[in-house]
């Protein structure tokens, strides 16, 4: 009883002045004699070794991302399983626990973020380890740091815990956090909120407030749909940040994003009158606005109303770009036609363009979904000679067999995924799984067994699935039809009869003789 009560004295002492104390040896030899344990004590002697192996990955210039990586540092799952804890289990908070254990340990970015997306369902617990982050020397906030909590707490629509991470470091926050949070917050549907964080974010935060920082707010509202809140935010704005072409044109891109043409045009014609040219930027909004309103209600006009704000652009001078081009083909593959999509795409050069990834890899999939499987290939190799082979990924590929499959092209989709091992991507388990379930499903149960062979090999987890056989490659059996005498009804036996009958009277009527030759 003695050393336990000295043992709990040394915990219940301000952990946040010293690291945890070191236990002598002859304490030591006696606790384990006595089989005395205190649980933070017995994982701090467990894990000694790993930190000390592990210290080196730690540091900034041999550390990685648990999203680049494939095997998560264990540093980082021990502190994912520490903040993963039940809090009721333990009646230190979490931050003394992360002292208690992690001392010793230097925090990296790295280790931060890796720490963070091994811990999805930890909630508030998260507040816990930046407060142990911040009673650590060896580690200062940065503007990544800060991001990397406020994306944790976005996803979780927590803004509440995002609010306090931000005020125990101000000034700290910079570009990356102020677009993280108004990401986070415009994707959860809160536009009214991203635009009151902005207005008082320097006072509350720290984050300088000027043209740039306008210009990623008006940014991420319109890309999700909200011109009408951007628009508001930018007038009653403008005696302070006086707008430039850029926010304008992200204001006319917003509205065509939301789906209203009309508008856009309003904005357009208004930026016209005030003196602000619109570029490309802008008018290629307008034109994929034009054409997806055709494609859904008349897409007979696509043609005629594309080539109206085609003759636009070229009356106001304003030059056409790959992305021209891109939102033409993509809308043309869309309504599939291809052939219309091709002729434009030999036709890019006479205005000084040429084709991007974008534009091969739009043309690939359609031409794949019109069965012109040769072209399609051909469109693959353009695409490496052209240098952007190295968009040829496995998200692409893996589009690619999708149609294919989807067009029961199972042969050429095999041949598609040859290809895709000799350029070096490594296909991954939803890819072996299209490949297996397509070949039972045309009863090629051989194929697809190698290729579940083969994915077990390279280390893909797949695992054994009943897959459907379709209808059409059922082999059928042959029924044997075996001759069995039927019993003769009534009236096939009197029809029998008769013509029995009919042959006998015949049989007794006398036939005329062959007219003989008389001889003189």
């Amino acid at each position: 009883m003695p050393l336990r009560r000295l043992f709990l004295r040394c915990l219940s002492k301000d952990t946040t002045t010293y690291l945890f104390p070191p236990i002598p040896t002859s304490l030591s030899s006696h606790l384990h004699r006595h089989h005395y344990h205190h649980p933070h004590t017995t994982q701090c002697l467990a894990l000694s070794k790993t930190f000390s192996s592990s210290s080196s990955s730690s540091s900034p210039s041999s550390s990685s991302s648990s999203s680049t990586s494939q095997d998560p540092d264990p540093i980082s799952l021990t502190l994912s399983s520490e903040l993963l804890k039940d809090p009721n289990s333990d009646p230190l908070p979490i931050s003394q626990r992360l002292h208690l254990c992690f001392s010793h340990i230097n925090p990296t970015s790295s280790l931060v973020l890796s720490t963070l997306n091994l811990s999805p369902d930890a909630g508030r617990t998260v507040l816990g380890f930046n407060q142990w982050l911040l009673s650590n020397p060896s580690f200062t906030h940065s503007d990544e740091t800060l991001s990397y909590f406020v994306d944790y707490f976005g996803r979780r629509k927590d803004f509440k815990a995002t609010q306090q991470v931000l005020a125990d470091v101000v000034g700290v926050a910079g570009p990356k956090t102020l677009e993280s949070a108004i990401d986070r917050l415009v994707r959860a549907g809160r536009p009214t909120d991203a635009v009151s964080f902005f207005e008082r974010m320097e006072r509350e935060y720290g984050l300088k407030r000027d043209r740039e920082s306008l210009r990623v707010v008006v940014e991420k509202l319109c890309a999700n749909g909200y011109a009408s809140h951007a628009e508001k935010m930018v007038k009653k704005l403008a005696n302070e940040f006086f707008p430039d072409e850029g926010i304008c044109d992200l204001l006319v891109k917003g509205w065509c994003v939301d789906g209203k043409l009309e508008d856009a045009k309003r904005l357009a014609e208004e930026m016209y009158r005030g003196g602000f040219e619109i570029g490309t930027v802008a008018y290629n909004a307008i034109l994929d606005c034009v054409c997806k309103l055709c494609r859904e209600k008349e897409p007979f006009r696509l043609h005629s109303e594309a080539e109206n704000v085609l003759v636009q652009m070229d009356v106001h001078g304003v030059p056409r770009n790959v992305d021209t081009f891109n939102v033409l083909i993509t809308n043309l593959c869309k309504i599939r036609k291809t052939q219309d999509a091709m002729d434009l795409f030999y036709r890019m050069g006479e205005w000084g363009c040429y084709p991007d990834e974008t534009t091969f890899l739009v043309l690939i999939r359609s031409l794949y979904q019109a069965a012109r499987v040769g072209e399609g290939d051909e469109m693959i190799d353009r695409m490496r000679s052209a240098g952007y082979g190295s968009k040829l990924d496995k998200k692409a590929y893996y589009g690619f067999l999708k149609i294919l499959c989807g067009i029961e092209r199972v042969d050429h989709a095999l041949s598609v995924f040859k290809k895709m091992k000799e350029d070096g991507c490594e296909p991954g388990i939803k890819t072996y799984d299209l490949l297996m379930e397509k070949l039972c499903a045309h009863n090629r149960l051989d194929r697809a067994n190698v290729l579940f062979n083969e994915a077990r090999k390279r280390g893909v987890p797949v695992e054994p699935k009943a897959y459907m056989v379709d209808p059409r490659y059922v082999k059928k059996k042959v029924k044997v039809v075996k001759s069995e005498k039927k019993r003769e009804t009534l009236p096939e036996k009197m029809a029998r009869k008769r013509s029995r009958l009919k042959q006998i009277r015949l049989s007794f009527v006398k036939k005329p003789k062959r007219m003989m030759r008389r001889a003189y």
